[in-house]
This record gives C-alpha cells, sequence and structure tokens, in this order.
C-alpha cells in the first residue's frame, strides 16, 4: 500500500498518535461491552424458561420475576436476557452483507467511470423507488419469515446508499496522484481497487457502519412490532415490546425493560460513531 510518503501527506504528529482516547469512544464501546455481555451470559444466566408461564398475564415485580411477568406469564427478565442476541445478529449480518455488496458494486461503478458505472448505478436506483418498509412487508409476506429473508430484505433496502458512499469516495480517491502511480507501474485494476483505493475509502465507511447498524436494527424492530418478523414464542427485544404493550399499564417493565436495551444500543452506536466521525474531521 502507497506510504504517506509516496502521496504526499505529512505523518501525524507524536502528540496525535499519543492523543487521549475519545471519552464518547470509550462509553460507547463500555457500553457496546455491556450489551454484547448481556447477550452471550445472558441466556445462562436466566432464571426461567424463555417460554414457560410462571404466574398471572401481567403480574408485577416480584421476588421470583424481578420484572413480573409478560403477557403471557412468562418471565420478564428470563426474556430479556435472551432477548438481544438473535436482534443483534440479524442486523451484524445485514449490515456485513451491506457492506460487502456495496463496496464491489460501488467501487467497480467509480473507478470505471464508463457504461458500466451507469449501468450498476441504475439498477441501485431501482431499489430505491420502492418505501423501505414497503419493500421488507413485500419480501417477507411474499417468501416467508425467518432470518435469512430478514437479513436479505434489510440488505436490499440499506445496499443502495451504501453503494453510492462507495462511489463518491472511489470517485475522490481514484483521482488521487497514488493511484495514478500505480495505473502507471501497470497495476492491474483488481491491485488498485484492493490495496490503493480500498484502504483509503475504510475510514469513511467506518463512521458511516454505525448508521447502517442502526438503520438494520430500526427495520428488524419495526418489523417485529408489525408482526412479521420473529415469531413467538421467539424472545427478541422488539418482539417483546409489540407483544406486551396490551398490559403496559399492568407491568410496565414488560415493555420498559426491552426498550430501554434497544435505546441503550442506539446511544452506544451513536456514541462510537460520532467519535469515530470527529477523528475524520480533524485528520
Amino acid at each position: 500500500m502507497t506510504t504517506a510518503m509516496d502521496t504526499g501527506h505529512e505523518p501525524r504528529s507524536a502528540s496525535s498518535r499519543f492523543a487521549l482516547p475519545d471519552k464518547r469512544k470509550l462509553l460507547g464501546w463500555s457500553m457496546l461491552t455491556i450489551l454484547i455481555g448481556i447477550c452471550a451470559f445472558g441466556p445462562m444466566l436466566a432464571p426461567h424458561p424463555i417460554d414457560a408461564p410462571i404466574g398471572t398475564p401481567g403480574d408485577g415485580p416480584s421476588a421470583a420475576a424481578p420484572l413480573g411477568t409478560d403477557f403471557l406469564g412468562r418471565d420478564v427478565l428470563s426474556r430479556v436476557l435472551n432477548g438481544g442476541a438473535s436482534l443483534l445478529l440479524v442486523a451484524a449480518a445485514a449490515v456485513l452483507l451491506t457492506y460487502v455488496l456495496a463496496i464491489t458494486i460501488g467501487m467497480l461503478s467509480g473507478y470505471s467511470q464508463s457504461w458500466l458505472d451507469s449501468l450498476l448505478m441504475r439498477t441501485v436506483d431501482l431499489f430505491l423507488v420502492f418505501p423501505p418498509l414497503l419493500l421488507l412487508l413485500v419480501l417477507v409476506v411474499g417468501v416467508g419469515g425467518g432470518d435469512a429473508v430478514l437479513i436479505l430484505g434489510i440488505v436490499m433496502v440499506l445496499f443502495p446508499g451504501g453503494a453510492r458512499l462507495v462511489r463518491t469516495a472511489t470517485l475522490e480517491v481514484s483521482q488521487s496522484s497514488y493511484v495514478e502511480a500505480a495505473i502507471a507501474r501497470g497495476e492491474s485494476t483488481t491491485a488498485v481497487l484492493r490495496r490503493e483505493i480500498l484502504p483509503n475509502i475504510t475510514p469513511a465507511l467506518t463512521a458511516d457502519a454505525g448508521v447502517r447498524f442502526l438503520g438494520a436494527i430500526f427495520l428488524v424492530a419495526s418489523l417485529n412490532f408489525l408482526g412479521v418478523g420473529s415469531q413467538p414464542p421467539a424472545s427478541n427485544w422488539a418482539l417483546m415490546i409489540a407483544e406486551n404493550r396490551v398490559i403496559i399499564s399492568s407491568n410496565i417493565w414488560s415493555v420498559l425493560a426491552p426498550a430501554v436495551l434497544l435505546a441503550f444500543v442506539t446511544v452506544a452506536v451513536n456514541l462510537i460513531g460520532d467519535a469515530h466521525s470527529s477523528k475524520l474531521e480533524k485528520s
């Protein structure tokens, strides 16, 4: 890969290399670590099976059920401890596949600047015609539920914006002197894209990843709330909010607990994303 000396960029100063980490980034990663811990170890700590009634529906907190029971009399705490992994894994898998597709299409489009660019971008534009939730609803209802279908639908919604971002970044980087030097050396298109362009657009993609991840969580939560996402008796924070809204007056914790954790995810990812964006602006 081209070095800072080759590109004419000045190396970072010692003070910038050893600057204290952004407090927002530390807080965000701390919160995210807690969430990952809940997702990883929560099922082992759950006091009751997630699908077994332990009391009357809508009971308030008690010694046996610290967060009360849900609309079917199941332990809210156990379902909360089990409900994060599936939601976050679906969102993370969708974002990962989104970037694989967006990087492939966006880099080819931005670097070619030919008929291929027009063809790829017009194809991408087709996915922007439909409202995101409508597109997802049609796919899920038509094909069927399941995490694989949900991930596919989210990728279809998210990748057009990602592809356009990658294309814009690629267009900018491809005009750089180090890319022109690589072309002059006779490097192949694949080598130029992999060694020169991809590493230099990665920071922008990293800053965008938080937005895409939150978008994926929003779509998963929306589909679950509409009743076409994960199906009972699955434990899912978004599904819990949808299911238990009918008993919110008798046990608010059945809705509040999963809602707080969803908000926790949002705040954590936003803090990390904001810190990374600020770092890019200063560099």
